[in-house]
């Protein structure tokens, strides 16, 4: 459990297969799309990419998992910056391509130290260029 009584969404290795075997991992390097959104304040926090072992570690453990696109490999969130995501709950798109992922946020989310990847500094950034 995690603090104010936020429970970790852990599923039976059973369950995680069911829902793992139904998704459509149709892009780059046999992906599905990984929204994760801070359960509480629903705020955007980061985009990537989950392939079948990363869904089926990220419903079994209750902590997020990804792969990653340029290293080729299986990263857990906060493997090295202590910032892990805790799962809490998930949808499922229409498709069966991509996940909306409601977490708990343990410090920022993006590696440019931010708490979201869609910071509003970028947005203004750019917009002092145009």
């Amino acid at each position: 459990m995690l603090p104010n009584g936020v429970n970790v969404l852990k599923l039976s290795p059973e369950e995680a297969a069911k829902v793992a075997e139904s998704l459509w991992y149709r892009h780059t390097d046999g992906t599905v799309i990984a929204v994760a959104q801070d359960y509480l304040t629903k705020d955007v926090l980061m985009i990537a990419s989950m392939n079948k072992e990363a869904v089926l570690k990220t419903l079994t453990t209750g902590m997020v998992h990804y792969w990653s696109l340029s290293r080729k490999r299986l990263w857990l969130k906060g493997e090295t910056s202590g910032h892990y995501q805790y799962l809490v709950d998930f949808r499922i798109d229409c498709d069966g391509d991509a996940l909306l992922l409601k977490v708990y946020q343990v410090g920022n989310a993006c590696h440019l130290g931010t708490r979201s990847c869609f910071d509003a500094r970028y947005v203004n950034r750019v917009r002092r260029n145009i």
